[in-house]
């Protein structure tokens, strides 16, 4: 490139860059999509116009804008999509070609081109529906008229519309798969994901293959589209071209998902400001998830319609279901188009006809767009009839609800219907482990609950189902499903809020006095269980007489288990494990006991028993009578009435020939649900203990769930941990296993070195811009024996070890550890003792040094 060539590249880019930027400011001003997208296409145009013509391609060939800046929306950061359409292969014109691309780059346009004859387009397009959609929607810069107009005409003479449409609505399934098939998503992709721009361009591209117009005023006059839904979609599409402007500004770059990183910029650029209950953040994201519903269920009113103008020659099988509807090829379908409005109760029947015929895969396209435009009739006086509130009820007692609810939901009708529901509708939870929208979630709570009564999933979790399906009215528990986090985003404790929500709804609908304090109970508490189980020493009878004392009844207990398991496999798959599985049994089994007993604690009793039942699996190994009393004999009430049957037996197996050991002895296996390891240290004390063995996990990268910590009579320290393994770990449980006893039981034997504390790493990017303000509160617990520490934070690496060695240093001992990591918050709670803990001076300056060791 000569120097004039440069120079005349660097003003067009400098012309360019001040072009933009004058865009970015008047949008700014006027938040006018269309015109800052209409106005940066025509800078683009200009520019590469000027170059065309500063080449002398004049006639000699077709410059076509193809793909989005072929339909005149050019959004800040994309790429700017070319077709140089050639008479035939020439080598005067290739060269030219080169020199304007290059020039393109140089004057700053991120330019992906193609350059082909009309035949080279046919042929490209015959293979690729990428190529043919690209294609599709293009438009002349410069050059040859008719060369265009070839190409154009060609491609339309070629073109097999019923090809079309089944490759583009495969595209979009396929697209839609990717993204889960859910719009709410934590960083939703405003161009690809269900309900984003490229659903609203799918519709346009198959209306334009079939000539019915590619704008939705065509598509109206076409009769496709009516005129509240054309507002509707362009209001969604306004707010979703906005969100892509605004992201692509914000990041100053290509960038389409709606990324943490940007979230919170996102929300103030809408003008919107954090308010109780309710983030600037979470504020945008619930108008983009709004946006994007209102997009996918147009986007099912649509095409169907579309499919029907193409398929009109495929036979009808029709069958009569009653008055109001008929099954038209295996679609549910309404008898009169106004069957709606003039019987609005048929709203709720057509759900319930779909769960009575599952048959039928959904609503035929005349039934659907009736049923989208009847929703305004779910009014107060629709919510307070009689039969309607009978047909919800029943909607929720019949085979098929998680599906029935979830088009429900899609379709705006349940938060017609529950208006409180209605209020957390893409509602999203910046909590670090809810993956999903409020009213995602609950549907997928619901949708657990649910699948533990069908038959087919009884494999997944068996013992669970078998509950499920002996428990009287489970209706019961879809209500308290449904209305256990509806109160989220209110500001104040959700759990107490939706109580009233909870009786208002059960009050109108029949539901018993005794079935409706169950539902308010299961509000009140659906989280109790879960905090007990994981915060609280399940095996001490205490904790388990207390658990007893709130839920009352084997009912109550039993109902709370099955919405608590319900509940935490519905934040997100990753929250759910086995570990957690196994505390929620245990402590649903010990307070089952307890209440048959009469909810009397006999810590005799319980004490024999556990020893019995290990005495039990000790002779199962062979071992002599009474062998286990070398290590018992140093062991007092506490250290069996706070591990199960199952640890003691094996501590005592391993370490009844160890009890005077010199060294330090370490042993571990394969947890029983095999998603982690235990492991017992068993070794003179040492001073900083705790701490060393923190360190040594962290280091390794092993995640502890669960600590106990005691020392024998004659100062030994007996510890076991459950820890997790590294999320992507490979190779054998064995090695890893191997590495555990020898490593650690070698770093315990150098107890004069000093601890190495394992590197802070870095945070999750979502903590990083949702971070947690850490919270340290230290109270004497029920015995008053002991303190409780809890902590609340974020999670990073190393932060365990961090934490013991501030409690080292104060002296305080830790004697057992409740771990508990949901998402990245972390919840942990510890039983400790030390000098001076009955001071306030002394735990004021521990919980100082404990935040700032959280917030590090």
């Amino acid at each position: 490139m000569n120097d004039s060539t440069a120079s005349q590249c660097r003003l067009w880019r400098n012309a360019l860059n001040e072009e933009r930027k004058l865009l970015a400011d008047a949008y700014r001003s006027n938040r006018n999509p269309l015109a800052y997208l209409k106005g940066h296409s025509l800078a683009v145009d200009q520019l590469i116009r000027e170059q065309w013509l500063a080449l002398g391609l004049g006639e000699e060939a077709a410059l076509v804008a193809v793909g989005g800046y072929g339909r005149g929306q050019l959004f800040p950061q994309s790429d700017i999509d070319l077709l140089i359409l050639l008479p035939e292969e020439n080598d005067s014109l290739n060269e030219r070609v080169s020199q304007l691309i290059s020039q393109m780059w140089d004057s700053g346009i991120e330019v992906g081109h193609s350059v082909r004859t009309v035949a080279e387009c046919m042929s490209e397009a015959a293979g690729d529906i990428t190529i043919e959609t690209n294609l599709l929607e293009n438009r002349l810069i410069a050059g040859d008229t008719a060369l265009h107009a070839a190409m154009t005409q060609a491609m339309e003479k070629q073109r097999n519309a019923l090809a079309f449409f089944e490759g583009k609505l495969l595209e979009q399934q396929q697209r839609h798969n990717r993204y889960f098939g859910s719009a709410n998503n934590l960083e939703p992709n405003i161009k690809e994901s269900p309900g984003g721009l490229r659903d609203l361009q799918t519709i346009q591209w198959i209306s334009k293959s079939i000539a019915l117009g590619d704008t939705w005023d065509a598509l109206v006059r076409r009769g496709i589209l009516t005129l509240p839904e054309a507002r509707l979609i362009k209001h969604g599409e306004k707010q979703l071209q906005k969100l892509r402007i605004d992201l692509h500004l914000l990041a100053r770059r290509r960038e389409d998902r709606l990324i943490f990183d940007l979230q919170h910029q996102m929300g103030q650029a809408w003008g919107f400001e954090d308010k109780p209950g309710q983030r600037a953040s979470e504020q945008v994201m619930q108008l983009y998830y709004r946006a994007a519903r209102t997009v996918v269920q147009l986007n099912g009113i649509l095409l169907p319609n579309l499919r029907s103008r193409i398929f009109s020659q495929i036979p009808r099988r029709t069958e009569n279901l009653n008055k109001s509807f008929f099954s038209i090829n295996g679609l549910l379908d309404i008898r009169h188009a106004d069957v709606f409005e003039r019987s609005p109760t048929a709203i709720l029947d057509a759900f319930l006809m779909l769960q009575r015929h599952p048959e039928l895969s959904g609503f035929a396209p005349r039934a659907l767009r009736a049923l989208w435009h009847a929703r305004a009739r779910i009014n107060e006086r629709f919510r307070r009839d009689p039969v309607n509130r009978a047909l919800f009820i029943e909607i929720l007692r019949s085979p098929g609800l998680t599906h029935c609810l979830r088009r429900m939901n899609l379709y705006g009708v349940l938060g017609k219907y529950l208006p409180k529901f209605g209020r957390i509708v893409g509602q999203m939870q910046h909590d670090l482990f809810h993956v999903y929208t409020v009213d995602e979630h609950i549907l997928m709570v619901v949708r657990n609950l649910r699948r533990y009564a069908v038959s087919e999933f009884n494999h997944e979790y068996p013992y669970l189902s078998r509950l499920m399906n002996d428990f009287d009215r489970p209706e019961v528990l879809y209500v308290a499903g449904l209305f256990h986090d509806i109160a989220k985003g209110r500001g104040g404790d959700h759990s107490t809020l939706g109580i009233a929500d909870a009786r208002e709804f059960c009050a109108g609908h029949g539901l018993s006095g005794q079935d409706t304090e169950l539902v308010a109970f299961l509000v009140a508490h659906h989280l109790t269980m879960s905090t007990t189980a994981q915060k609280q020493d399940i095996y001490d009878p205490e904790t388990v007489h207390r658990f007893a004392e709130i839920v009352g009844d084997a009912r109550h207990l039993t109902a709370l288990y099955l919405l608590t398991t319900a509940d935490i496999r519905g934040t997100s798959p990753k929250v759910w494990n086995a570990w957690k599985a196994k505390l929620l049994e245990d402590l649903y089994h010990a307070t089952l006991r307890l209440l048959m007993r009469g909810g009397e604690i006999d810590a005799d009793s319980e004490l024999e028993e556990r020893k019995s039942q290990a005495r039990a699996m000790l002779r199962l190994h062979a071992l002599p009578e009474k062998v286990e009393e070398r290590l018992w004999k140093e062991l007092d009430t506490v250290y069996f009435l706070r591990h199960e049957a199952r640890e003691i037996a094996w501590h005592a197996r391993l370490l009844n020939r160890l009890v005077e050991s010199p060294t330090p002895v370490v042993k571990a296996r394969l947890s029983d649900d095999r998603e982690g390891i235990q492991v017992l240290v068993y070794t003179p004390d040492q001073p900083a203990l705790f701490v060393r063995l923190c360190a040594f996990f962290g280091r390794a990268s092993y995640s502890i769930a669960d600590a106990k910590v005691y020392t024998t009579r004659h100062g030994y320290a007996l510890d076991t941990f459950h820890v997790f393994i590294p999320e992507h770990h490979e190779g054998d449980y064995r090695d890893m296993i191997n590495f555990i006893e020898f490593e650690l039981a070698s770093c315990l034997s150098r107890p004069d070195d000093e601890v190495a504390l394992p590197a802070s790493g870095r945070i999750s990017r979502h903590l990083k811009h949702f971070p947690i303000t850490p919270q340290v509160v230290v109270r004497a617990d029920d015995k008053g024996a002991y303190r409780v520490l809890s902590l609340v934070a974020g999670d990073r690496p190393g932060l365990l070890a961090r934490i013991a060695a501030v409690l080292s240093r104060h002296g305080i001992n830790v004697h057992s550890a409740k771990i508990m990591t949901l998402g990245g918050r972390v919840e942990d709670s510890f039983q400790i003792s030390g000098p001076g803990l009955g001071d306030d001076r002394i735990i004021v300056a521990l919980e100082t040094e404990l935040i700032a060791a959280l917030s590090v």
